[in-house]
């Protein structure tokens, strides 16, 4: 109730925020048409209004069961050994970047790192109002495109890497996880050694046997608090393959076939021989490479969201070739 009370407040404020900012830019343009020089200041008045507008049109998109919920996330590489891993360690930077940007919190959970660079697998946490909807955008395969700096030719070389995002959900939702379909084994955390090294075995890895899903957390010296943890991605995950089980289902009725299929190739980061990024869905590109792998990913999100709620969003396009 506490939470549904602050949402409904926030709609309030924006209410009353776009009231004010139109009655002041409606001033200004009376005092502009008496002859008074208000150009720089109706100018910006206009700007903060329109970032206001924007903000309230992602939120009305998010209106999904999930989409305010905090998010679970992790990244895989894809085949190609220190290539892959070390572009998913670069796509980790550009999340955890972003999540910063947003003002997010987020916590690594496990983190497996790659025997030369980068990482095999890693899971993390980000809390905040529509980390889930906003991320959930961001699901699929992303396709690097580079001169590589593993490789002594310095030849060019095409690596991949899929995000997944599940929502975190609350603690009573109806997952029922029987402890006869778990095994649990304990190791020892992986880190960076010195006084950090953990020397008791407080790592939880759980497997869903009926499933075969993998879970693990390694973050917290407290062995009860990771088994709560990578109890918590393995019900997220569970749910997920819930709803993606009724959504077949009702796909196979209807004859209807998704938009999007998750581990599909979303979006193309190409580095050489020339820069830009291209999301395949909607089309967004953006020339400055660097900013975007600094987590300025707020372009290619809201492309996704607008085009989504309008019906007019595309297949990603696995055979365009950017080479």
């Amino acid at each position: 109730m506490l939470q549904r009370r602050r949402r409904l407040e926030q709609d309030c404020d924006l209410i009353q925020s776009l009231r004010k900012r139109t009655d002041d830019l409606a001033v200004l343009v009376e005092w502009a048409k008496a002859g008074e020089a208000v150009d720089a200041e109706f100018a910006t008045g206009l700007d903060a209004l329109n970032q206001e507008v924007e903000s309230g049109e992602i939120k009305k998109m998010l209106g999904g069961e999930h989409d305010r919920r905090n998010a679970i996330v992790t990244i895989h590489p894809g085949a190609g050994g220190t290539e892959s891993q070390d572009w998913a360690a670069m796509l980790l930077r550009m999340y955890m970047r972003w999540t910063e940007r947003r003002g997010f919190k987020r916590e690594i959970i496990d983190y497996q790192p790659g025997e030369d660079a980068g990482l095999k697998s890693v899971t993390i946490t980000v809390t905040g109002e529509y980390a889930y909807g906003l991320l959930a955008a961001e699901a699929g395969v992303h396709r690097l495109v580079r001169i590589s700096p593993f490789d002594q030719a310095a030849r060019r070389h095409t690596s991949f890497a899929s995000l997944y995002v599940w929502p975190e959900l609350p603690e009573d939702v109806d997952i029922q996880v029987e402890d006869k379909d778990l095994r649990i084994d304990t190791f020892r955390s992986s880190g960076a050694g010195g006084q950090h090294v953990n020397v008791t075995d407080s790592a939880i890895r759980i497997t869903h046997l009926p499933t075969g899903m993998v879970v693990s957390c390694q973050n917290e010296r407290s062995q009860h608090r990771n088994k709560d943890s990578a109890m918590k991605v393995l019900k997220a995950r569970l749910f997920d393959l819930k709803m993606k089980e009724n959504q077949a289902k009702l796909d196979q009725i209807s004859g209807e076939k998704k938009g999007i299929a998750f581990g599909s190739q979303i979006r193309s980061y190409v580095l050489h021989p020339y820069q830009m990024v291209k999301d395949h869905r909607t089309k967004e590109t953006v020339g400055d490479v660097t900013r975007v792998l600094d987590g300025d990913l707020d372009e290619f999100i809201k492309a996704y969201l607008m085009q989504k709620a309008n019906g007019t969003l595309g297949q990603p396009s696995a055979d365009e070739d950017l080479d």
